[in-house]
This record gives structure tokens, C-alpha cells and sequence, in this order.
């Protein structure tokens, strides 16, 4: 792609108004190439040869004679960069060697499953494997089970369908030689505390069969690779990071929405600047994927975007189309193909295209919004490019804190190092649960506890006060009253279960939507998307778990408004850090869902508010919180500013920009800030992870505040806004219409954390 043309005719056009806030050339980089020093069956290595794949890259040399010294193996290395490879040739020349071998790949979704499928069988067409997930029909399932050399699943499937009826594995977990994990930047959080705890259940099954299977990892580019994934597995890796493979080279634009009113701080959509640049790739038939952050975003860019070409050409209009979670299989792998195969210029998708599926040549991808990490932010820009040439990538700023910081601060991105991914498989509210599941599996004994952690023996007794657990002969056993505990336990949240999405009349099934999702975006009179049809929410049905919906053709678009309290339990850690101090602890989150607005697209306004009637949800988790310095609020006072709204707004802007610092989401962290808080009796600012039992965000934030504070200073005061706007101190998620807000008084709290001298007229 020429990107420089392209880039030259986005300024001619009406709609540019100085949008490129800057633009980086990732440079061009040549192959390295490797022979390891292990020799591949020599049937391996004529495969390879034959598809020009030989010699290999310096990093699957690497990876291959790692493994081939019976080290365990993370391969953290670019996107397109050929990790696939790192671990298929071991695994095809282990079963060339030893036929009665077995390996077992874990893919995050299943529509990597099937992609990684036709790879290896592109490689290695001799070895006998599988997809075994949801999908896969009751009729072939023994057959996979006592023939499949390789079985391709998720950790989903790995936890409810395999381990819970392992006596039906048991050929396959006795011969089990690899265990593949791939994308493992994407466990973290609470997915990647689950998933820890389910590879720690298949070691324990392993061992109970006699076998020892290596592990192999893949991983983006992220900053602890090695220690992410021995905390993931319970066990210790070989690093390979050196990346052999060729690039095409990209410029990285960054695109920030120009400003429609100085004084309000507002700017231009998001939404409306990332459609026009897709419509634009799209009219010039460059291939795009535009990536957005939510469901919503995805349908709605697509109908913008298919509205805005069928003026012109309903053909091209029918080449484009939406992607994301939540779709049936079936609609899912036809959008897959047809991308494929070049039958699609464009798809508007979530974060659900940013793994490595195959979907051929793409030259352009649009970011709206920051994706939450700068990990994310290469594997979305990654999926441009992957053929060697040069491609273009555009980040398009929203209206809040850390975007613009990037806009304002380019290095920030792209000299920032990647962030760490954080997991805690030591939670108690996901290890407990899988206690109840391993010991359905194999009855508990006290040497589990070396391979579930310190909190075991608590777990243990947790469980058996509930009277999920009894003893015998120094062994713990399931209670008959726990049936198949894995069933309750939903692996990629700390809520269980799903809700179904089923059309009315007529009682089709849509789609499936998480529980913990379901208060704030399928309530009762929500206005919900899919596959660009607009359908509107008639009934939650809560004991059913079924959200009940009927095609609607409204004006709007709908969002919740929520309140919440926070209940100091203890203070676990404290400190002084800057002219303040600053407390780490645990707390229990109260919210509620009060009502919701209807906003008219792209403008934004506000057409009506109606009460929502459903009940508070309470969990406890980790937050850090800090005392305001006597002399931040007299002189909050002597200025006439208002100290609710300078809280409010610091509390904001903090949250904002956490992510900035932490691997996680803005939506994962949660905050509250009052001039008198009941438990300590003092003004407080509270940011705690929105994750029942906390997720480790709250301890990273309480480690680098005064680097956040610092930022969030940088920001609030480099924004042009008069009196706070999106870009620095108002939250699309604040349950107060974000009200009050000041932002002089943010800034002068932030001065004063950071004990800088207050500025007589800041520049603000």
C-alpha cells in the first residue's frame, strides 16, 4: 500500500481539519534466518523445504532446540512474526518419532481453533487432529477422544467437557507429550486467574496418568512474557523474544478528532471520524479492518458505514460487515471466509479479529479508541501487514484522559514499553470454586497444595464448612450436593452464566450475552444491536436467564446510570508517598443501576431519561485510596473552587489514566471520591478493580501513584478545555451525569499530592 498517497489525499479531503496529530514509520526489517540445532525428522523437513519455510527464523530455531533440551517454551515475539510454527514442528516431529504421543492446544477462541487446524495440517498432513469444542457433533466426540493425536479446544471446553470426564480421556492425558497456549497475553485478569487454576487441575490429572507433557506459550509482545506464564502454569520457562521474522514496515497514524467547541472541550465522534476513514480505505478498495471497543460500536460503524456507501455503490456496501463475540458459529466462520478469500473489503469488528486468525491480506486497520494496552494496540495494528508490505494503521482518539495524553504525547505509545500482565490465581473467590471442581475430578489431598498455593488449605476449609467437602482416610471428597460443580463456574468472568438473546415472536436465538453485563446493557427498554438490525430489550428475565428482544427500528441508542458506595473492611497496606498518604486495602462495592438515558447518535443528545427497578450487586475487592493534604483543601476553599468537584474530577482523570500503567481496561476499574467518607471520617478518593476479589490493578496503582498522579496532571493541564470536558475529567460511565466537576481543583489536588507549588493562574 502506498500509505504516503493515501495519507495525501485524507488532507484534501472536506471533512480533514488537521486531524494527524502525528505519524510514525515503523521501519522495514529484514528476516534473520536460523538451522536448529536439533535435526527434525527428516519427513518434517521435507515439508518444510517444499512450502519454502526452511531455513527457520532465528526464534523457531530457538524455540525448537529449547524444547528439544525438555524446557518448557514462551515464544513472546511480533505479530505475523510465525510463532504457529514454534510450536507445530516439535509437536509433528514428537509424533513422527513416537506415534501413541499426544498434544493438546488451547486456543482462546474457536474460531482460532480452526484456523490453527488447517495450519497444521498444512504442515504435517501425516498427524491426526481435531477440533473437540461446543461445536463439535455428540457423533464424532469418542472418535476424537481415542484416535486424535492432536486435540485443538479453549480452556472452556478443557475445564467443563475434559477434565470433569477425564476417565473418558484417559489414553489421551497418558500419553499427553505438548501442551500449547497460545495468545497468552490475553489471559490476564480474572480470564487469566481462571485459566491458571484450570492448567493447574490438568497437571494435577496428568500426573494422576504418569505423564509430564511440556508446555509451550505464545505470547504478543508483552513486558513479563516469562514471568506471566510460570504464574499461569506453576512452572518454569525458557524465554524466546528475539524476533527473526521479516516486516514490511507501517506508518502509525495517530488521529485525534478535531475540537467543535473550544470552551466545552467537545471534539468531533470517535465514532464518526473512525467511519469516515473506513469508508474512505474502503472506497479505494484497500482491505481494513476497523476495530472499536464495543459490541454497540461494531454494528453501528458498519450501518454508518454501509449507509454512507450505498449512496454511491450498493455493491461495495454489500462488502462489508460486522464482527464480534456473541454471533453464532455459523455466522461467525461465513464472515471469517468471506474475509478470507478477498469476497470482503472491510469488517467492523471488536477485539474479537485482533488474535491471529488468518484472514489473508490486509493493508489498513482503523483503531477507534485506545484498546486498553499498548500490547492490544500492535496486535490490532498487527493484523495489517502480515504479507510483507508496507500498511498503514490509524488510532483514533476518543474524548477521555489517556487518549489524549497519547495525542498529546506520542512517546507515551510508541517509546512505552509493554505493560505487564497481571493474574491472581490466589483470589479466593475463583481458587475456591475450582477446589469444589478438582476434587469432583480426583478426590483433594494435602500435597495439592503444592500446586494450587498458599491459600489452599482456607480453601479446603471454606468448603467444607459449606458442606461441599468431606474427610475421609485424609482425603478430601465432593459432597453429593455439589453435582458437576464446573457447570456454575464461568471462567472468563467472576459471574456465572450466560443470558440468552432470543428474538420475539417467533423465539429465535440471537446470541448469548455474560451475566455480568446484562444490568447494564440488556435491561429492560435497552436498545441492543446485532448484526446491524436494531432490536429493542422487552423483558429480563433474571431466574430464566433469558433476555427476550423484538425488532425495532428507534432514533437512539441507550446507556445506564449507576451509583455506588464503598465499605472500608481493612487497610492492608499504607504509605507516604509525595505530600500524602496513601492506603491499600479491602472494601466492598455496592452498585445500583438507577435509570437510563437515550442519546441520538453521532450528536450525542440526551432525549430522555426512565427509572430502572433492579436490584443493588454487592462485591468485595481491592482498592488504594489517599488522604487529602489539609492545605489542598484551604486553598481549594480561598480560591472559590468547588472541593466535591475537584475530587470528583481527580478521580475521574486517575482512573483514566491507571490503564496507562496497568494492563487492564478503563471498564475494569471502578472509583468514588466524597468530601466526607463514613468509615475514615476524612475526604477520600477510591479507585478499586471492578472484578470481585480484585485483580491485582488497585495494587499496581497504589505502587506507581505518584507516576500517576503525575500524568494525570500532565493531562488535566495541557487539555484546552475552560472547565472540564471528555479529554481530561468528565467518565462516560460516571453514575452522576458527572456532576460536580472542577477542573482547577483537580489540578490543584494533584499539585498538591505531588507536593509541587501551586500555580497562581493555572493554565487550565
Amino acid at each position: 500500500m502506498d500509505t504516503s498517497a493515501f495519507l495525501q489525499h485524507l488532507r484534501s479531503l472536506p471533512f480533514y481539519r488537521g486531524q494527524i496529530a502525528h505519524v510514525e514509520p515503523v521501519p522495514v526489517r529484514e528476516a534473520q534466518h536460523a538451522h536448529p540445532s536439533y535435526a527434525l525428522h527428516h519427513t518434517l523437513e521435507t515439508s518444510l523445504r517444499e512450502r519454502g519455510w526452511w531455513p527457520l527464523f532465528t526464534h523457531q530455531a530457538a524455540a525448537v532446540d529449547a524444547l528439544a533440551a525438555g524446557h518448557n517454551v514462551v515464544v513472546a515475539t511480533g505479530t505475523a512474526s510465525g510463532k504457529t510454527l514454534c510450536y507445530n514442528l516439535p509437536v509433528a516431529d514428537g509424533l513422527l518419532r513416537d506415534p501413541q504421543g499426544r498434544a493438546l492446544y488451547l486456543f482462546p477462541t474457536k474460531a482460532l481453533a480452526q484456523d490453527q487446524l488447517r495450519a497444521l495440517h498444512e504442515l504435517a498432513p501425516w498427524v491426526a487432529a481435531a477440533t473437540f469444542d461446543g461445536d463439535t457433533p455428540a457423533s464424532e466426540r469418542a472418535q476424537i477422544r481415542g484416535s486424535a493425536q492432536v486435540v485443538i479446544t479453549n480452556p472452556d471446553m478443557l475445564h467443563l467437557g475434559i477434565m470433569p470426564n477425564h476417565q473418558s480421556w484417559s489414553k489421551f492425558l497418558r500419553h499427553l507429550q505438548f501442551v500449547v497456549v497460545d495468545e497468552v497475553h490475553l489471559y490476564r485478569g480474572v480470564f487469566g486467574s481462571h485459566l491458571a487454576l484450570v492448567l493447574r487441575r490438568l497437571r494435577r490429572l496428568c500426573q494422576y496418568y504418569g505423564s509430564y507433557p511440556l508446555f509451550i506459550a505464545a505470547s504478543a509482545t508483552i513486558a513479563n512474557p516469562r514471568d506471566h506464564v510460570e504464574r499461569l502454569t506453576g512452572l518454569p520457562f525458557h524465554l524466546v523474544n528475539e524476533d527473526g521474522s521479516p516486516y514490511g514496515g507501517k506508518d502509525f497514524v495517530l488521529w485525534n478528532p478535531p475540537v467543535l467547541n473550544k470552551a466545552l472541550g467537545t471534539r468531533r465522534s470517535t465514532t464518526t471520524e473512525a467511519t469516515s476513514l473506513f469508508v474512505e480505505l474502503v472506497r479505494r478498495e484497500v482491505r481494513t479492518l476497523a476495530f472499536v471497543r464495543t459490541r454497540r460500536l461494531a454494528e453501528l460503524v458498519y450501518r454508518y458505514a454501509a449507509g454512507t456507501l450505498s449512496q454511491t455503490s450498493g455493491e461495495m456496501a454489500g462488502r462489508i460487515r460486522p464482527y464480534r463475540a456473541g454471533y453464532l458459529p455459523e455466522d461467525r466462520r461465513r464472515i471469517e471466509q468471506a474475509l478470507f478469500r478477498g469476497e470482503l473489503l472491510g469488517v467492523s469488528t471488536t477485539s474479537a479479529l485482533e488474535l491471529g486468525i488468518d484472514v489473508g491480506t490486509l493493508d489498513a486497520t482503523v483503531l477507534a479508541g485506545y484498546p486498553g494496552s499498548v500490547a492490544s494496540t500492535w496486535q490490532q495494528a498487527g493484523r495489517s501487514g502480515r504479507r510483507g508490505e508496507r500498511s498503514l494503521s490509524i488510532l483514533v482518539a476518543q474524548d477521555n484522559p489517556l487518549d489524549q495524553y497519547f495525542m498529546n504525547h506520542p512517546d507515551a505509545l510508541f517509546g512505552r514499553p509493554q505493560e505487564r500482565a497481571l493474574t491472581d490465581p490466589d483470589n479466593p473467590y475463583i481458587l475456591i470454586p475450582h477446589l469444589a471442581c478438582a476434587a469432583y475430578e480426583l478426590p483433594l489431598t494435602q500435597k495439592d497444595g503444592d500446586l494450587f498455593g498458599p491459600r489452599f488449605m482456607a480453601g479446603v476449609a471454606q468448603l467444607e464448612e459449606q458442606g461441599w467437602l468431606h474427610t475421609r482416610h485424609r482425603r478430601w471428597f465432593l459432597s453429593a450436593q455439589a453435582r458437576y460443580p464446573a457447570e456454575s463456574v464461568n471462567i472468563r468472568t467472576t459471574s456465572a452464566g450466560n443470558y440468552a438473546i432470543v428474538e420475539v415472536p417467533g423465539g429465535r436465538l440471537l446470541e448469548t450475552i455474560e451475566a455480568a453485563r446484562a444490568f447494564t446493557q440488556v435491561h429492560p427498554g435497552a436498545v441492543y444491536l446485532h448484526q446491524g438490525e436494531t432490536y429493542l430489550v422487552t423483558e429480563l428475565d433474571m431466574p430464566g436467564r433469558t433476555v427476550y428482544v423484538e425488532a425495532t427500528d428507534v432514533p437512539y441508542y441507550t446507556q445506564v446510570r449507576e451509583t455506588e458506595e464503598v465499605q472500608v473492611k481493612s487497610v492492608l497496606r499504607e504509605d507516604e508517598v509525595g505530600a500524602t498518604r496513601l492506603y491499600l486495602g479491602a472494601v466492598e462495592v455496592t452498585s445500583q443501576v438507577l435509570s437510563f438515558v437515550k442519546r441520538r447518535p453521532y450528536t450525542e443528545e440526551v432525549m430522555g431519561e426512565e427509572p430502572l427497578d433492579l436490584d443493588p450487586q454487592r462485591f468485595p475487592t481491592i482498592a488504594f485510596w489517599c488522604d487529602i493534604p489539609p492545605a489542598a483543601e484551604a486553598g481549594i476553599a480561598q480560591s472559590g473552587l468547588d472541593f466535591a468537584g475537584g475530587l470528583h474530577a481527580a478521580e475521574h482523570a486517575c482512573i483514566g489514566l491507571l490503564p496507562l500503567f496497568a494492563l487492564c481496561d478503563r471498564l475494569d476499574i471502578g472509583g468514588l471520591s466524597t468530601p466526607l467518607h463514613p468509615d475514615t471520617g476524612k475526604a477520600q478518593i477510591f479507585i478499586y478493580d471492578g472484578h470481585p476479589g480484585g485483580i491485582g490493578i488497585s495494587e499496581k496503582g497504589f505502587e506507581i501513584a505518584r507516576d500517576l498522579w503525575r500524568a494525570t496532571l500532565e493531562t488535566i493541564e495541557a487539555c484546552p478545555c475552560e472547565a472540564g470536558c471528555p479529554s481530561c475529567v468528565q467518565s462516560p460511565k460516571c453514575g452522576n451525569n458527572n456532576q460536580p466537576l472542577d477542573k482547577a481543583a483537580a489540578a490543584l489536588l494533584l499539585r498538591a499530592f505531588l507536593g509541587l507549588p501551586q500555580q497562581t493562574q493555572p493554565h487550565l
